[in-house]
């Protein structure tokens, strides 16, 4: 497993995204707890919640439950692993997703996270998405609270512009670690914030960043997923899975770059993790290159 830095926190250069593990079709709890700890077996010491990933009216922090369930039941060693959760959006259980960035709001949500997950702090905690009916600073500002207070020891925000990069780094200066956004094969439109999150030395976290290759759990389909790309044909070339080739190549978009891929199986995050060893080609990068759309 190579490694990348959030801030001063090694971790691995693949994470796991946990929410299929909670949302609509998820799996039993043994196989979910399997999972995470087949991520953990495979050397992820990254994990990205939320309050928000579950799928019924009544089960906020679901995956943050299962999270800390997983770790107590692990025989292996979890001080390296960062829990990375993301607070400010909600699911009433009819499929829906709702904004809700007030200050108080967002406090609120991290000390349940905080208590959900069993930790004296939380090692990374993200605004999930700007709240249109909220100031920005106003959303941001409860953040530079929760880093005072200790209940979190870093922030991060998620579902954001350059615009909202620069000035929530402005409010909370070395406190902000991180940016994810969706970005992926087939969805390039946050290079922007890529660029940007490099330059302020921010670790960049896509997330669905198989789209195109994989079909996402929270988006509309996304691009092909037939036999038929140029990630299909270098994979098939290599003896690998396509996902592999589209994580890997996502790691070579930056040294900020740490995809975390969902998984709801064992062999789905164990395959991912692989992609951390494999390093493509100059001509390979070409091609890929050359064949994503515009």
């Amino acid at each position: 497993m190579q490694y990348r830095t959030i801030a001063d926190t090694t971790v691995s250069a693949i994470g796991l995204g946990a929410m299929p593990l909670s949302i609509e079709h998820r799996p039993d709890e043994q196989q979910a707890i399997a999972t995470i700890h087949a991520a953990l077996d495979a050397g992820v010491t990254l994990i990205d919640t939320a309050d928000s990933y579950h799928w019924h009216a009544g089960e906020a922090g679901h995956n943050e439950l299962l999270i800390a369930r997983a770790l107590a039941r692990y025989s292996g060693d979890t001080s390296r692993l960062l829990v990375a959760t993301k607070g400010g959006r909600g699911r009433p259980g009819d499929g829906s997703w709702t904004v809700t960035a007030t200050p108080a709001h967002l406090k609120r949500a991290a000390e349940a996270s905080l208590k959900r997950l069993g930790v004296e702090a939380i090692g990374l905690y993200q605004l999930h998405k700007p709240d249109p009916a909220v100031p920005w600073a106003e959303s941001v500002g409860a953040l530079r609270e929760l880093l005072d207070t200790g209940t979190i020891r870093a922030a991060g925000i998620s579902n954001v512009t350059t615009g909202q990069i620069r000035e929530a780094h402005a409010i909370l200066g070395d406190g902000l670690v991180s940016v994810q956004n969706q970005y992926s094969p087939a969805v390039r439109r946050s290079e922007p914030e890529l660029r940007l999150s490099t330059q302020l030395g921010l670790a960049f976290l896509p997330w669905s960043p198989l789209g195109g290759i994989s079909r996402s759990s929270l988006d509309e389909p996304s691009g092909p997923t037939a036999a038929s790309t140029v990630f299909h044909r270098i994979a098939a070339e290599r003896g690998v899975s396509p996902q592999q080739i589209a994580l890997a190549w996502l790691l070579t978009r930056s040294p900020a770059v740490i995809p975390v891929p969902g998984a709801s199986r064992p062999a789905s995050i164990q395959d991912s993790a692989k992609a951390a060893d494999l390093e493509l080609s100059e001509a390979e990068q070409v091609q890929l290159e050359e064949a994503l759309p515009d």
